[in-house]
């Protein structure tokens, strides 16, 4: 066994042993798994097989083992349940004659913090290295010292009680007991008058329920030999001035020693501060019956470290905390990788480890009539109230203002395109209600309102299609899309009635990133697309001729031949044409006195303003780059925690603002958001209520269902995959979800938007992501150093419905949504289909094409998957990415959601060359898979 004692001296000229040991901050290999709250781990134990359950005098092999049994037994006492930690350094230097205090050197929450040189501030977090001789002499202190576990104490005068026995003299004892009882001077009394506002701040860090470890290392001129203590009290106390924040002190250890030895000391407080910090050391503790107990903590802890030869690495460098520690349950294998590789290889993992992907509770089939639609309705009750009361949060005013300016302008573009298509019939105002409508109901009673409904690209296609029938056959358009909207809510209203829903099971991670890739792909091209289209509107004139520059001129003149509009406007305004100095006038005044432009440089409305289109391109890009800043600031330096979140959740608002207002300053004419008016029928030959037989013949009602069944499935797929994506086990949704619901009630939207000539609506992917996305919540209470932990989604319905409530205002809001350039909201699309992006294992994969393989990141499925299997695999995803690409941008777009659909056969077909291994870790495995591994599972068990 290794030893290592105080009193031993070192050799003069030896050389310090001074080896870096990287302290172990995530999953230390097989070191453990969190089972319940306060981190206690369920460990396998490797004891003596002669015993009879391993508890009665168990045989230790290793000091892991004792650790283990330890750790695995069950304590009904709740003072030996495991809490959070805070630990805190004081230091102090005895010496005849002197006034001394205990002054706080460094503390630990989870990452080091030390006073900087001067005591002027602390320094930042970062991952404590330590000395393997520290660790030994600490290992010494522990296995020579006082241990009392378990300790009644009420003040520091009875702790310091615990020093009047043993070998010391008289004198010597009260002076250890003076020493331990002087004042503590901490860090924040030196940085503000009011210490409080310092603990106030820190506090906020520290979780509920924390207590504290208070480590007490110095020199005394009166000791020739160390006094060494670890205590843990039961119950835990608040010890007044202890401590720098105010909490209940758990543990004490104390070091006293003789003078000329203080590094050395410190750097042992640092180790038990450290061990600590670390989450098997740190339950031994609290958990230890005797100072064996300690012992093997520090061996098992031993073990598991990283040294670094100290002429190769420069212990002073500072470890920065790094940016994602994984958790103890995870590097996070996919519980559904865990039940096939368990299959494949007889590892029994627990029930409470078995994950089923998507194919959860809600995706069971009841066997009755709106079973799973009534289940639904059952999950979501008991949150409906919750979904209003959640929402009183800064993140979702952000999050519905954000969205309701990306909402705005594909609503109207979509109702114009449709305008253009129909002659009219539907148009952008049409648009405006049918989407508010729809969007108002989905947000009060769908199963998850997290979802943005939109119009898509295939529902243009079919109404064009649709229109141009009916046309060269005569027929009444609205009448008869009414009957196909009608019919297609009754396949849909089917569907539901028939837990259809549950074929969503089918849907694995292949399909949804095909899906969303290509959705996100299409955002970006369309933004860029209609940037470029700016061009056509807006010319930079290439032909100037600068010899002829001086000539280059547009001015106002008295029009030649007045039209009878023009004057009777100068009737009506007592303008005489020959009282007006019209060259003289500017472009405003002339197009209001219906002059007109003559003149090289003039163009149809005045003169050419040839940098209109390099202002859109300036808004553009500024829009892009000043959102994805702005989205990322929470991460920079600068201003306080809360500031910094509220300019993230408020980024794209803000952005959005900035460009409307500089905009408007500089006052160059970029083309500006157009919303109707007027409520009220685009037409005057149609009212809000549409004849589903009209003029047309009566078999025409019965024809329709043909096409009904092609939408159906065009709705039933755009609606379920963005379901699907929304609603992946990663968002960590606590509410639960409601496919049978949320297609119950687009089902119902729909019928009503076809009996009022409306458009259809149904989820919208990318709205729907950056919806969940604005809505992120992550860990308030975090250690210095440490980021912010995902938490899951702030879930309610508050957002959609204010979304689409404006919406439905805005005709009562043209004053104010004229000032938005339509390049600014081109930026938001560009933005929102590139950070959609992110997360997507397709585009990772992608990457490692052109890597060689020493430079591939740590991706957990290319330690299990050979790389050529990766790159099938992705090949084959592409492949299928750049079909749907040409389906979507064709003149065949109507057959999309066959080709959505078809890609679930494709990925069934892959099993055949791919193992269930490798398909584990690259995909979510098909339900007949899962249900075999689960069948292996059961008979392993």
């Amino acid at each position: 066994m290794l030893k290592t004692s105080f009193e031993k001296e070192e050799l003069e000229g030896h050389r310090t042993l001074y080896i870096g040991v990287h302290v172990p901050i995530g999953k230390k290999s097989h070191r453990r798994h969190r089972h319940h709250g306060h981190r206690h781990r369920k460990r396998s134990r490797e004891l003596d097989p002669g015993l009879d359950d391993g508890r009665e005098s168990p045989t230790y092999y290793t000091p892991s083992q004792r650790v283990q049994f330890l750790l695995g037994t069950e304590d009904d006492d709740e003072e030996h349940i495991p809490h959070d930690l805070f630990t805190e350094l004081d230091e102090i230097c005895l010496k005849d004659g002197e006034d001394t205090e205990w002054r706080e050197t460094a503390r630990w929450l989870k990452f080091e913090e030390d006073v900087e040189d001067g005591g002027e501030r602390w320094s930042k977090p970062y991952v404590a290295t330590l000395s393997l001789h520290s660790l030994f002499e600490l290992r010494s202190c522990i296995l020579t010292g006082i241990v009392l576990l378990d300790m009644r104490a009420s003040s520091v005068e009875e702790v310091a009680g615990i020093e009047t026995v043993g070998p010391l003299g008289d004198e010597v004892r009260r002076k250890v007991r003076e020493s331990l009882l002087k004042q503590h001077h901490h860090q924040n009394q030196k940085k503000l008058a009011n210490p409080l506002c310092s603990n106030l701040h820190f506090m906020k860090k520290i979780p509920p329920g924390a207590e504290a470890s208070n480590v007490l290392v110095g020199e005394a001129e009166f000791l020739d030999k160390p006094v060494v203590a670890f205590v843990r009290l039961s119950p835990a106390v608040m010890l007044n001035g202890l401590a720098e924040v105010p909490i209940v002190t758990r543990f004490l250890f104390i070091l006293l020693g003789p003078l000329g030895k203080g590094p050395q000391y410190h750097e042992i407080g640092r180790s038990i501060a450290t061990l600590m910090t670390d989450e098997v050391f740190h339950d031994v503790a609290y958990k230890a019956k005797d100072r064996n107990d300690l012992i093997a903590g520090i061996d098992e802890f031993l073990d598991q470290v990283t040294v670094l030869p100290p002429g190769e690495w420069d212990p002073s460098i500072r470890i920065e905390p790094p940016k994602n520690v994984p958790s103890q349950v995870s590097l996070d294998l996919s519980l559904i990788s865990l039940s096939s590789i368990a299959a494949q290889t007889g590892t029994d993992l627990g029930d409470d480890e078995v994950h089923e992907g998507h194919g959860g509770p809600e995706l069971q089939r009841t066997g009755r009539f709106c079973g799973g639609l009534l289940l639904d309705i059952k999950r979501k009750a008991p949150h409906y109230l919750s979904d209003y009361t959640d929402a009183l949060s800064l993140q979702c005013l952000a999050s519905f203002l954000f969205l309701y300016c990306a909402c705005m302008s594909p609503v109207i573009t979509f109702g114009g395109l449709l305008g253009e298509a129909t002659e009219g019939r539907i148009s952008a105002i049409e648009s405006l209600f049918g989407a508010s409508m729809t969007g108002i109901a989905y947000s009060l009673f769908a199963g998850q309102p997290l979802t943005i409904l939109g119009s898509t690209g295939p529902v243009l296609v079919f109404e064009k299609i649709l229109y141009k029938f009916c046309k060269e056959y005569g027929l009444s358009y609205l009448s008869l899309r009414t009957c196909i909207g009608l019919w297609t809510a009754f396949l849909c209203l089917l569907l539901v009635a028939t837990d259809a829903s549950s074929l969503v099971c089918y849907i694995t991670r292949f399909t949804e990133e095909a899906f969303a890739s290509l959705i996100c792909i299409i955002f970006i091209y369309e933004a860029l697309e209609k940037l470029i289209h700016l061009g056509k509107h807006y010319p930079i004139n290439m032909n100037n001729n600068l010899d002829k520059l001086t000539r280059y001129s547009c001015s106002c003149v008295e029009p030649p031949d007045p039209s009878n509009a023009t004057l009777r406007y100068w009737e009506q305004n007592n303008i005489t044409a020959s009282e007006i100095y019209w060259e003289a006038l500017e472009v405003k005044d002339c197009i209001k006195r219906r002059g007109e432009f003559v003149g090289s440089a003039c163009g149809p409305h005045g003169p050419y303003i040839p940098d209109v289109l390099f202002w859109s391109v300036v808004l553009f890009f500024s829009t892009v780059f000043m959102s994805a800043f702005l989205k990322e600031f929470k991460f920079t330096r600068y201003f306080p925690t809360k500031v910094r979140a509220v300019i993230s959740d408020f980024a794209v608002f803000i952005t959005i603002f900035t460009m409307v207002l500089v905009d408007y300053v500089l006052g160059v004419p970029s083309p500006k958001l157009k919303v109707p008016s007027v409520f009220k029928p685009t037409r005057d030959d149609r009212g809000w209520l549409i004849s589903p037989l009209g003029g047309n013949p009566w078999w025409t009602t019965i024809i329709t269902v043909i096409p009904a069944l092609l939408c159906t499935i065009l709705i039933f797929m755009d609606q379920q995959i963005t379901a699907v994506i929304i609603n992946r086990k990663e968002h960590k949704l606590k509410k639960g979800c409601g496919y049978h619901l949320d297609l119950f009630v687009v089902g119902i939207m729909l019928g009503v938007c076809s009996i009022m000539g409306l458009p259809w609506f149904v989820a919208a992917t990318v709205l729907s992501i950056s919806h969940v996305n604005s809505l992120k919540l992550e860990s308030e209470c975090s250690a210095p150093g440490e980021q912010p932990k995902f938490l899951g989604i702030r879930e309610q319905r508050f957002t959609g419905l204010m979304i689409f409530l404006l919406m439905g205002c805005s005709v009562f809001m043209t004053s104010v949504l004229k000032y938005i350039p339509m390049p600014v909201l081109y930026g938001v699309f560009l933005y929102m289909g590139a950070s959609s992006l992110r997360g997507i294992q397709f585009f990772d994969r992608l990457k490692l094409f052109g890597m060689p393989a020493k430079h591939q990141p740590d991706f957990i499925y290319l330690r299990y998957v050979p790389l050529r299997k990766v790159h099938l695999f992705t090949i084959i995803q592409l492949s299928c990415l750049v079909m749907l690409w040409v389906i979507k941008t064709s003149n065949y777009a109507i057959v999309f959601p066959m080709m959505v659909l078809a890609l679930v056969f494709i990925r069934k077909l892959m099993d055949c060359f791919f193992t269930k291994r490798e398909m584990s870790w690259l995909d979510d495995l098909m339900p007949e898979t899962r249900a075999w591994d689960y069948k292996v599972l059961s008979a392993k068990r």
